[in-house]
Parts: C-alpha cells; sequence; structure tokens
C-alpha cells in the first residue's frame, strides 16, 4: 500500500512536470509582478484547500526558504466572524465573494483554490474580483471545471483524485513562494 502511494504520487509529479511547467512559470510571474507593484494577494479554498490557502498567505508574509520582507498575501478563509456573518446573512456561497469585494483593490491577484474547479463560493468570488480589476489564478484538478471559464490562468492537476490534486496543489504554493523568495 504504501509503495503504491509513493508511485501514484511520482507518476503525478512527472505529469505535472510534462504538462504544467509553462503555467506554473507563468503564474510564478503574475504573483511576483503583483507583489512587486505593491499589491496584494488575496487567497481562498474549502477545507483541505482552505489550509493550503492559509500556507501560501503564510508563507507570504512570515517567509519561505529565505529572510525578506513581508509581503502581503492574505487567507480569506481565517476571520471567522466575517465567515460566519456572510454566511449567515448572504448564505455560504458568499463568504469568499464579499471579502474579495471588501479587501480586494485592482491589480491584487487572486487566488482560488478548488479540487473540482465548481466550489461556488469559489466561482463567486473569482467573478468579484475579476469585476474590481483583480488577476486571478485557480488551482484546480480533474478538468477544470467552472474555473476554466472565469480566470486569467487556471493550473489543472491532471488527476480524478482529490489527496494528488491536494499535493500538487502545496507543492504550486511552494513553488510560486520560491520564485517570490527569488525575486526579493
Amino acid at each position: 500500500m504504501v509503495i503504491e502511494e509513493l508511485y501514484a504520487h511520482r507518476d503525478i509529479i512527472q505529469k505535472v512536470i510534462d504538462t504544467l511547467s509553462a503555467d506554473i512559470e507563468a503564474a510564478c510571474h503574475t504573483m511576483v509582478a503583483v507583489l512587486k507593484d505593491g499589491k496584494k494577494v488575496l487567497i481562498a479554498g474549502n477545507g483541505g484547500s482552505a489550509a493550503d490557502a492559509q500556507h501560501i498567505a503564510a508563507e507570504l508574509s512570515g517567509r519561505f526558504l529565505k529572510e525578506r520582507k513581508a509581503l502581503p498575501g492574505i487567507a480569506l478563509t481565517v476571520d471567522t466572524s466575517a465567515l460566519t456573518a456572510i454566511a449567515n446573512d448572504y448564505g455560504y456561497n458568499h463568504v469568499f465573494s464579499r471579502q474579495v469585494e471588501a479587501l480586494a483593490q485592482p491589480g491584487d491577484l487572486f487566488i482560488g483554490i478548488s479540487t473540482s474547479g465548481n466550489s461556488q463560493g469559489i466561482l463567486n468570488a473569482f467573478e468579484a474580483a475579476t469585476k474590481i480589476g483583480c488577476k486571478t489564478l485557480g488551482l484546480s484538478g480533474r478538468d477544470g471545471g467552472k474555473m476554466n471559464a472565469i480566470c486569467d490562468l487556471n493550473i489543472i492537476i491532471p488527476s480524478d483524485v482529490t489527496a494528488r490534486i491536494q499535493e500538487m496543489h502545496i507543492l504550486i504554493g511552494h513553488i510560486l513562494c520560491k520564485a517570490v523568495d527569488d525575486a526579493y
């Protein structure tokens, strides 16, 4: 069982290398450009993707591998008062879009993470970000879902297995943070 999981992980990494390197490179350039322009990165996801959003945001405001200035990375998953008030007043599918409306400015980057690419709350946040004039980056899996039509760039992990998709999302998050480190 253990060796099968390791081989499955290895196989998806190889697929990502073979098919997504250019997209990941483009995402790195976008994130670095946004931060160099004095803008911020807003990130959201549900469940395990919420944890990934928080992880990436922490690497920006804290540090990844090297000492550098703190950078504005905000996970929209951590303010329980906002999450519960918005869910209560507007419905859960608006918990991220309302925060995007409140916090985002033109030129910021919104990263939405959804293994299916179809999470309505994430889709609503992409729509809000686009209206404001944010750049948008999706991290998804399977066929990319509805995120394909609303992201500037949707990096689609070529797998139907949630665990493999999530493993690649955090790897891509680390690659993005390494690109930021290298730029500062």
